[in-house]
């Protein structure tokens, strides 16, 4: 059956205004505006870490209002393109009209998306945590291909990382490892990935074949600001230095750089180790303690809001997504019930149907 190129085109220009009507370019513009000045001051590397986020901020701003105002002209274009196509009833032409109508529509579909992100901290950085759960060493090596996973989808969207600390397991894989995600939005988009997720395979570990079922968590917060202000006093944390290792127990460097840093009154843990001094790595560790804590705050208030609304719809449940690579193949979530059976794509990075899907699925879950 031929594309109705009339309706598909009307639907498109409607989600744009839509889109274009959340996103306010006159606001954005006023930001670019804001930032090219603090971009410009004579002062503005004196302090590094400071300038590169505002030049980040300000290169996404600009590309965010480029691709804004583009898309009314790539509208326009497929439009002109479907109408010579029927017009002259062009097989080929009319062929590559779908094509970039396909195209239009999933550019749409993505900067939808990125409209339902206006939580408190979803235009934040994100701090990544994965922990290996049950499963023994083929969990330990879950845990590593997870790593290995997003690594691999923030490189695909140009996104820089940070990997702070990583905990390697005796045999192989990894205990735990946390890493930050620098981008503009980069909290917001990957918090739906919080949670369990399940491997169903023929253990690598075993040498009678037999399939096995490995889980892991993950966990995304925040990344802490300055001007957030999460006061910790010196009396609630305990830091413990230790000598930092990597794989096999092979020492990483001489000295007891490494900083493990608990919170006295919640329990919670932060390991740093991969920073070159004791200083960075407990500067490094107090910042991703912060950001637990602003995290740990805000699900509080949002408990008290739901107790004091009488809500008590179920949180997300133990396995948010499956990976099975036996008997058959496929990635499914158990949320959205999206799914894809090309593993090796999701495996190395492919997860913005995923994404989308999760983020979608969060706001329906917020409105009922």
């Amino acid at each position: 059956m031929s594309t109705d190129f009339s309706a598909e085109i009307a639907s498109a220009r409607s989600t744009y205004a839509s889109i274009r009507a959340v996103m306010n370019p006159d606001a954005i513009a006023r930001r670019i505006a804001e930032l090219s000045e603090e971009a410009s001051a004579p002062n503005l590397w004196d302090d590094p870490d400071a300038a590169q986020q505002v030049t980040s901020q300000l290169s996404h701003a600009q590309g965010e209002l480029e691709r804004l105002n583009a898309m009314e002209a790539r509208i326009d274009d497929v439009e002109t393109l479907a109408l010579m196509a029927q017009e002259e009833d062009d097989a080929d032409t009319l062929a590559e009209a779908e094509r970039d109508l396909a195209t239009l529509q999933d550019a749409l579909s993505q900067m939808e998306v990125r409209t339902l992100l206006n939580g408190p901290y979803d235009e934040r950085d994100a701090v990544v945590t994965i922990r290996s759960g049950a499963g023994g060493v083929d969990a330990a090596d879950w845990a590593e291909m997870l790593l290995r996973m997003y690594l691999r989808w923030a490189e695909r969207r140009g996104y820089a990382t940070k990997v702070l600390d990583t905990s390697f397991a005796e045999e192989a894989g990894i205990k735990s490892a946390t890493f930050e995600v620098n981008a503009p939005y980069a909290f917001g988009t990957l918090s739906v990935e919080a949670g369990t997720h399940r491997l169903v395979r023929i253990s690598p570990f075993d040498n009678q074949g037999r399939r096995q079922t490995s889980f892991a968590a993950v966990e995304v917060i925040p990344l802490i600001e300055q001007t957030d202000h999460v006061e910790i006093p010196e009396s609630e944390i305990k830091v413990d230095v230790f000598r930092s290792s990597g794989p096999g127990g092979q020492s990483v460097n001489t000295t007891d750089s490494a900083v493990r840093m608990t919170h006295i009154p919640t329990g919670i843990v932060v390991s740093m180790q991969n920073e070159k001094s004791q200083i960075q790595n407990r500067a490094a560790a107090l910042r991703v303690l912060q950001s637990r804590l602003l995290l740990l705050r805000q699900e509080q208030e949002r408990a008290e809001q739901k107790a004091l609304a009488g809500n008590v719809k179920a949180s997300w449940g133990d396995q948010m997504r499956s990976y099975v690579l036996h008997p058959y193949q496929m990635v499914k979530d158990l949320r959205t019930e999206h799914e894809v059976g090309n593993t090796s794509s999701v495996f190395d990075g492919d997860l913005d149907g995923f994404i989308d899907a999760g983020i979608r699925w969060r706001r329906q879950q917020d409105q009922e």
